[in-house]
């Protein structure tokens, strides 16, 4: 029997083990606080700072491994508290770690692909390159198959622009030339479940869709499908951003997929942002 365990039983590790679960898979994972999650999969406590209660017997059972934690200043919790239990366990045939497109910094805009090097430009991301290069050399040290994922954007249900607009929080920020690349959380379960299931020859792929776009276009559109009248524009100089939101619009790229559609063989349901949002919103409103 198949058993998939998720470090970080988050959103985008709940939408492929839904998937999963449908496919006869073993479901279970770690959260922070222990406990249920929101569509009744059950989780260990975990929350990175010494080895979790019975994660070590659970991982003696898995088959596969999905790590969606994000790394600390020592490292990769999943790896400095369990990777001896994760070597250990000889039913493991699979490890998928999710990272980011952040990785690759800023390049003005400019295409870029697998080959392209990481140039990350902020702490959070190069400890996501650490990371990667960490779980890498774990997989040539036991023997396991591992993959990288680097996701774009991740929305959908609960977590797209439509919630900002109806909590009153949406803003069209304009810098001229910005765009990002973004992915269905559903395209990232049609994405692992294939590389779960043995497909691609490849460890990296970039998770993300067709069009990378502007995100003041992305809000306007999603006022549009709930037919209300977007926010106003306010110029990126204008914007008063967090030091996060600031970092967010630092880098400017545009990221390809297309080793994800060549090797994995996955066309995505979502290519770009409007066919990904009008999909959430027939989801919300349960047509």
């Amino acid at each position: 029997m198949s058993a998939l365990f998720c470090f970080g039983l988050g959103y985008s590790a709940e939408a492929l083990s839904r998937r999963l679960a449908t496919e006869g898979y073993a479901i279970g994972g770690t959260s922070r606080n222990g406990g249920r999650t929101a569509h009744g999969f059950d989780t260990l406590l975990f929350d990175g700072t010494r080895p979790g209660a019975r994660v070590a017997e659970a991982l003696s059972q898995a088959t596969h491994v999905v790590v969606s934690i994000a790394p600390g200043e020592a490292g990769d919790p999943a790896l400095l508290h369990h990777a001896d239990d994760i070597a250990r366990g000889e039913n493991v045939r699979w490890i998928g770690y999710l990272s980011t497109i952040g990785v690759y910094g800023d390049t003005g805009g400019a295409w870029i692909d697998e080959e392209s090097p990481a140039r990350p430009g902020s702490e959070r991301a190069r400890r996501r390159v650490e990371a990667e290069c960490a779980w890498a050399d774990f997989g040539e040290r036991t023997g396991k198959r591992v993959q990288i994922f680097r996701l774009g954007g991740i929305y959908g249900p609960g977590r797209s622009a439509f919630d900002d607009l109806r909590a009153g929080t949406a803003r069209r920020i304009v810098k001229p030339g910005q765009v990002f690349n973004r992915i269905h959380v559903e395209d990232i379960a049609n994405v692992l479940a294939a590389a779960a299931g043995g497909r691609g020859d490849q460890h990296l792929y970039n998770v993300v869709d067709d069009e990378p776009g502007p995100p003041q276009d992305v809000v306007a559109f999603a006022a549009g499908l709930l037919g209300v009248p977007p926010p106003p524009e306010v110029p990126f100089e204008r914007a008063e951003l967090s030091p996060m939101g600031q970092s967010f619009y630092s880098e400017n790229r545009r990221v390809r997929n297309t080793r994800l559609k060549d090797d994995l063989g996955v066309r995505l349901a979502y290519p770009s942002y409007r066919e990904g949002l009008a999909a959430v919103l027939a989801a919300e409103r349960g047509t």
